[in-house]
């Protein structure tokens, strides 16, 4: 066993402990060298599906199909979705631009942003937007404001843990879910490789026009959710740029490490835990320190 195979071995008994399965890509985007852990299979991606999203819709914006600055009402009465921010958050109607509404869905995460611009670019849209940048394995099928209408959300606090119970103990790797929103037939659902290959897409565009990947590596420069992968994957010499997807047992995080010496690895992390709760600092940790390590074999 040479020492990548060890680490990699390490790294998976590590999130066993943990509680949690994982399926992890480290790829640098300029000599294609990639290190990974039992990357194959559909995984319900929760809310990594509005990276895709906002590939699409930058994509028409370069098109001339759809302009940054048009203006798009959002009603109070969409606010329904289990968005902790922004116009999920929102009373009144408000106007927001396009490229605002982006803001909203990658930066804050927002599922009512997200579907906003799933009007104006819908589904199949979305689908053909991916396949003109020869992205595949990435499916989006629904719209986000749906990840807020699991069990979890019909249950009193102190039963949450039967919805978490429930989610881990079905399948998601192709064999039917009892909760829809996992079930991969049905879900927004996607591999590490399609994810990874996206993210390639953006930091180094061959289809991609220069200004849409330019937007959308700013936009996940900015995303606020910081507590997952970000402790382990930035530093003073290394900006981690990403967007992360929670829905009951999943957490997962995708992104780009850009070093100040210029090279750039893509990170994906698409895992499910096997603890009932919805707080898991440890399962967190683990899953940055998984990260870190198949990164640290590129370095």
């Amino acid at each position: 066993m040479n020492g990548a195979a060890r680490v990699i071995r390490a790294v998976s008994d590590e999130l066993e402990a943990a509680g949690v399965r994982a399926r992890i890509i480290a790829r640098d985007l300029d000599s294609g060298s990639q290190v990974s852990l039992a990357p194959d299979g559909l995984v319900p991606l929760a809310s990594v599906a509005k990276v895709p999203i906002a590939a699409a819709v930058l994509t028409r914006i370069s098109d001339g199909v759809l302009a940054a600055d048009d203006l798009i009402r959002v009603e109070p009465a969409e606010a329904d979705s289990a968005s902790p921010t922004g116009a999920a958050r929102f009373r009144h109607p408000a106007w927001l631009s396009v490229d605002d509404l982006l803001t909203l869905s990658v930066c804050f995460s927002d599922n009512t942003a997200t579907d906003a611009l799933l009007r104006l670019v819908p589904i199949a849209e979305v689908s053909r937007a991916l396949n003109e940048l020869g992205v595949t394995d990435i499916h989006v099928r629904h719209r986000l404001g749906d990840l807020g209408r699991t069990p979890l959300e019909r249950l009193d606090r102190t039963e949450a843990h039967l919805a978490y119970d429930l989610a881990a103990t079905g399948p998601t790797q192709g064999d039917g879910h009892r909760i829809w929103q996992l079930d991969v037939s049905r879900a927004n659902a996607g591999t590490a490789a399609g994810l990874a290959d996206l993210l390639a897409e953006v930091w180094r565009p061959r289809r991609m026009t220069p200004e849409s990947a330019a937007r959308l590596r700013e936009l996940m420069s900015g995303n606020v959710v910081r507590h997952r992968l970000a402790p382990d994957l930035s530093s003073d010499a290394a900006m981690w740029s990403s967007k992360t997807g929670t829905l009951l047992h999943l957490r997962h995080e995708i992104g780009v490490v850009d070093h100040a010496d210029g090279q750039s690895i893509a990170i994906v992390v698409l895992s499910e835990s096997r603890n009932p709760a919805s707080v898991q600092p440890a399962a967190e940790a683990a899953l940055g320190a998984a990260a870190r390590a198949l990164h640290d074999l590129l370095r």
